[in-house]
């Protein structure tokens, strides 16, 4: 049957789809188009499982939060070559993901995965783009934040086009601390904190640096009493590494960690939450 080019171009404003491909799938479904659309969904389908096995290192990470800055999302698609990465119809998808996700801020990976998305759900959109695009594509990542209304607000910083997304809760409202928030958020992407503060850590991760501290200490020859003090010590020292609020402010010209940063803009100042998502 003849397909003309108004619908050929219509399911390629769609999907993404090549011209030939779109051509191909509404020629196959007798210029039905929606049995075309899950054509080239099934299409996904089968690429999706082929190369199942391939890495999906590559992609974008989006960060975005809401107008009034009580929710935010990070959102991870990967893909396998920083080409497709890099390609604008690619970093576009991930947008309306990360846009979705913030209207209806799910709960987690799962579901939004289950959400609709052009007439089918975000899982299947993936598949869908798999065949379209021709390489393993997976939503990989997803997290979020909100605060209730008058109890601080949440700030995005995207690192390194895309290759880094991180979401800060602060306590505070209001635009005099955006910028400060944005810093704290370029901290997370750059120094990697794993908790707010040493209360964020979990008790089987001390314990384990504890063990860490004490075995180091006894190949050294330290006497088996000071053992656990020296282990404290050391502790005190992966704590200032590692939790976000005890870190040497990276932009600072002292030795100011970052709760004294934020103390210089505001007396009550501090941050909430975290959520960081890179690639690889």
């Amino acid at each position: 049957m003849s397909i003309s080019a108004a619908e050929v171009k219509k399911l390629r404003d769609q999907t993404g789809a090549g011209m030939m491909d779109c051509k191909k799938a509404l020629t196959e479904a007798e210029g039905d188009f929606e049995k075309a659309i899950e054509n080239l969904r099934k299409k996904g389908q089968k690429l999706s499982a082929k190369r199942a096995d391939r890495e999906a290192k590559e992609g974008v990470v989006i960060a975005k939060t809401s107008d009034n800055k009580n929710k935010g999302v990070v959102v991870r698609l990967s893909c396998e070559t920083d080409f497709v990465a890099k390609g604008e119809s690619f970093v576009q998808l991930a947008e309306s993901f990360a846009d979705l996700a913030l209207s209806h801020l799910p709960a987690d990976k799962a579901e939004l995965l289950a959400l609709p998305f052009d007439g089918m759900t975000v899982a299947e959109k993936v598949e869908e783009q798999t065949g379209v695009i021709g390489e393993k594509l997976e939503l990989s990542d997803y997290a979020k934040i909100e605060t209730a209304a008058g109890e601080g607000q949440v700030l995005p910083y995207i690192h390194m086009g895309h290759k880094a997304g991180v979401i800060v809760a602060l306590n505070l409202e209001g635009p005099q601390f955006e910028e400060a928030g944005r810093n704290v958020a370029m901290q997370v992407a750059a120094m990697h904190p794993i908790a707010v503060d040493k209360d964020g850590i979990d008790s089987s991760v001390v314990e384990k640096e504890i063990e860490i501290g004490k075995e180091i200490a006894r190949k050294e020859g330290k006497p088996e009493e000071m053992l656990e003090r020296i282990a404290t010590g050391k502790l005190n020292k992966f704590f200032k590494e590692n939790t976000l609020l005890a870190q040497v402010y990276v932009k600072a010209t002292s030795k100011e960690n970052v709760a004294d940063y934020l103390r210089s803009i505001d007396q009550n100042l501090t941050v909430t939450d975290f959520k960081h998502i890179k690639l690889g």
